[in-house]
């Protein structure tokens, strides 16, 4: 599949919402995702930045990022949506627009682009220069001979910007501005209450995306309410470091190995990219006999 159809692809998905969306940080949480049954697969910039021993917060490099989306992308058949935290580099819109070049070629389908952090100590970047960065990465997908569904993340709930009283204003202008810059849908994390939610749907005018989070409305309530995406950021991970802890835990301090049905079975582990394993091996014989 071309990055193109790709992309057609997944725009097409958001039409029968909400688009459920969970957050791999690997090729093996990626393909454990799609044989799930995810119609496409987002990734976590937090994820990642863990199992590459960094934290969070563009801690990776621009190529250390590319590499593990490559690797997510080469390892499913579906769509691949990109969480590149603030587009890597100075923050620039050329910077973005070199991440974008690099990720249409990787075969990404869309990308989340934040808002944050801003300058000089500022908890958010301008509006206004934000949204010249989303449209700067919608012409370099254009320029890559590409597309892209841009999703643009709105930090103000999550990064608790401004008084409390005037978020839920803020986030509405800042996603009128970005949605107008070419953003297709609109990522507010960090909002769990469904009388703010739907009054998101209904203000932005844009497809907005919800960060499932404990206490949020289910994916059937986030529905009724008009959600277009639904995400959990780095739950899976974290999930899956937790049962790596009580697992070490009960083998360092008990001696006992757990319950058999707490684990994916080796089989099904070690046939994960058996015909990946078999296509490289091919690849590599036909090499080796030119």
């Amino acid at each position: 599949m071309s990055q193109t159809e790709s992309v057609k692809r997944f725009r097409a998905l958001h039409q029968d919402g909400p688009l459920v969306l969970p957050n791999a940080w690997d090729a093996a949480s990626a393909r454990v995702i799609e044989l799930a049954g995810a119609r496409a697969i987002a990734t976590t910039s937090a994820g990642v930045s863990w199992a590459l021993g960094r934290g969070d917060g563009e801690r990776l490099t621009r190529d250390e990022m590319l590499g593990a989306i490559g690797r997510i992308v080469r390892a499913v058949s579906v769509p691949v949506t990109a969480d590149v935290e603030s587009g890597y580099g100075d923050g620039s819109p050329e910077a973005v627009a070199e991440t974008v070049r690099a990720l249409v070629r990787l075969g990404v389908a869309g990308i989340n682009l934040e808002d944050s952090p801003g300058a000089d100590g500022a908890t958010l970047m301008p509006a206004e220069a934000h949204a010249t960065r989303l449209s700067a990465a919608r012409a370099a997908a254009r320029d890559a001979g590409g597309d892209l569904v841009i999703n643009a993340r709105v930090d103000v709930f999550l990064l608790g910007a401004g008084a409390p009283e005037t978020r839920f204003g803020e986030a509405v202008r800042r996603a009128r501005i970005y949605h107008a810059a070419g953003a297709e849908c609109v990522f507010v994390p960090g909002v769990i209450d469904a009388e703010t939610i739907g009054a998101l749907v209904r203000e932005t005018g844009a497809p907005l995306n919800v960060m499932a989070m404990p206490g949020a409305p289910d994916v059937a309530e986030l529905a009724r309410l008009g959600v277009t995406r639904v995400s959990v950021g780095p739950a899976i991970a974290q999930a899956a470091l937790q049962a790596t802890r009580r697992a070490a835990t009960e083998l360092l301090r008990r001696g006992t190995y757990g319950a058999p049905d707490d684990s994916l079975p080796f089989p099904e582990a070690a046939g994960l990219f058996a015909a990946a394993g078999d296509a490289a091996a091919n690849e590599s014989r036909a090499v080796d006999a030119r």
